[in-house]
């Protein structure tokens, strides 16, 4: 019985390798090579120049745009300090916010002629009154009293350097 499994296991062996050899003889080596053979990753990759002289592109944006752009972070931060002197005791994001209405505001300033940064200063010296009580309220004593304002100060200063009010102070 074990010679008789012994050689059926044998001719299934040699049928296979029968096959294997005839499947090798007919597709060639050649292309048994070229198969199993990794292709370099490098020949289908696009080619680029090499940038010798980095150059800089600078947006080119009028004054009445750029007036616009920081007259809007302006009102953004300033909407930011007034959420967070309403709800939240986070006395760091406050100053960061006031900083911030702060640097817009004098990039607003610089855009505008002397006739309208005098008026502008004197806002501005107002919101930097504010800076220093936010600044000096460490425990939230006074929210109401600096919310309050800081949205007196963001109606006067809509009121007077919006867009259309101002355009034609703008140098």
């Amino acid at each position: 019985m074990k010679h008789k499994t012994y050689n059926l296991r044998l001719m299934a062996t040699l049928r296979f390798l029968v096959i294997f050899l005839l499947a090798l003889s007919l597709t060639g080596c050649d292309a048994f090579v070229r198969k199993f053979t990794r292709k370099s990753k490098k020949e289908n990759m696009p080619k680029e120049e090499m940038v010798l002289e980095p150059q800089e592109y600078k947006p080119t944006m009028s004054k009445e745009e750029l007036y616009r752009q920081y007259f809007l972070y302006w009102q953004s931060w300033q909407d930011e300090l007034i959420d967070s002197l309403s709800h939240s005791a986070n006395h760091k994001k406050q100053v960061s916010c006031i900083d911030q209405a702060i640097k817009n505001l004098l990039y607003v300033r610089n855009m505008l002629n002397p006739e309208k940064q005098k008026q502008l200063d004197g806002y501005l010296n107002q919101l930097t009154a504010l800076q220093d009580d936010i600044k000096a309220d460490v425990y939230g004593a006074n929210f109401s009293i600096n919310r309050t304002a800081a949205e007196r100060l963001k109606m006067r200063i809509l009121r007077d350097f919006s867009y259309n009010k101002a355009k034609g102070y703008i140098a």
